[in-house]
């Protein structure tokens, strides 16, 4: 069994101490290090940069990358070169894209979910021979390439992560059919249980090499948890999270005290396979406080990251 791993995503409005953020989150035992990839928000790879200038261990990510905004060729420079920047501690998350407003200030081309998700393993495939040794220039660190995340829901999705990706981001996510788009509903159990075992088969032989991630879209640790998971649902407003029990029996919500929301994520690794958790950055001091208590319940090195990545194979230099 995979050994557990933490990461948070950025936030906005940390970029003017954001080196600071990442050494704090890193003494306290955080993994990994995430940036989004919105219009409104800092550049990913320029935080990254930054990160891997202020930290020693913590390993960076992005969460995820939209592949519609980048061409590969650009791409797979900014991220060998982060890559490089950091020896070696680059994990490459990449998705289709979904929030229709971005494309429309960007003056970016809204093509159909499928197309977007054809254009995706294109560039997928493209990444790799840009990475390979007769690639571009500079090549990563880390060889053949760096760890690719997938971030997905649907079942194409989730088929391409199964047969590409080293890690599989399940957000619990799916946009809600003639809403706005952003407007979302959260997997419950059944659903969620039905789409690991969906990527367990169609990864084959590849399924024991995965790591999955699970994005906790809200940590709150409190004596209370019925009350926390009622005002959680309130403000959440959103399918799958309309009610208290609903938050409290969502494997993408972690509410109670630290040992209870510890017991629900060592049983969520048993049941789901999740042992790498992110969650946003409003929630990173909150995981903060889970994460020693999780490694000690799991009997795991508590204090400066216990978790592993993918394993990778280093270059020289």
């Amino acid at each position: 069994m995979r050994k557990f791993r933490f990461g948070f995503n950025s936030r906005q409005e940390e970029i003017d101490r954001w080196t600071q953020v990442c050494r704090t989150a890193e003494e306290s035992g955080y993994d990994v290090v995430q940036a989004p990839d919105h219009l409104g928000a800092a550049s990913p790879f320029a935080l990254l940069a930054a990160a891997a200038v202020a930290t020693s261990r913590l390993r960076l990510g992005t969460l995820v990358l939209n592949n519609e905004f980048w061409n590969p060729a650009l791409l797979a420079r900014e991220a060998a070169t982060v890559d490089r920047l950091s020896a070696g501690r680059l994990e490459l998350g990449l998705g289709a894209g979904h929030m229709k407003s971005e494309f429309e200030a960007a003056d970016i081309p809204w093509r159909p979910h499928t197309e977007r998700m054809d254009r995706l393993e294109r560039s997928i495939g493209e990444l790799d021979r840009l990475f390979a040794e007769d690639g571009q220039q500079p090549l990563p660190h880390q060889v053949p390439r760096p760890p690719l995340l997938i971030g997905a829901h649907g079942e194409r999705g989730l088929e391409m992560a199964a047969r590409h990706a080293d890690i599989v981001g399940f957000s619990g996510l799916t946009q809600v059919k003639g809403a706005r788009m952003g407007t979302f509903n959260v997997a419950d159990r059944a659903e969620t249980r039905r789409r690991v075992d969906f990527v367990r088969e169609q990864a084959g032989q590849r399924a024991d090499g995965l790591e999955f991630n699970v994005l906790a879209q809200g940590v709150v640790v409190t004596d209370d948890a019925e009350k926390a998971a009622a005002e959680l649902a309130a403000a959440y407003s959103v399918p799958g999270l309309e009610t208290g029990r609903q938050v409290l029996e969502s494997p993408f919500v972690l509410v109670g005290t630290t040992a209870e929301i510890a017991a629900e994520l060592i049983a969520a690794r048993e049941e789901f396979g999740f042992s790498y958790i992110t969650t946003h950055g409003p929630f990173r001091d909150a995981l903060a406080e889970v994460i020693p208590v999780v490694r000690e319940a799991a009997g795991e090195p508590v204090g400066t990251g216990a978790g592993g990545a993918p394993a990778a194979t280093q270059r020289d230099g």
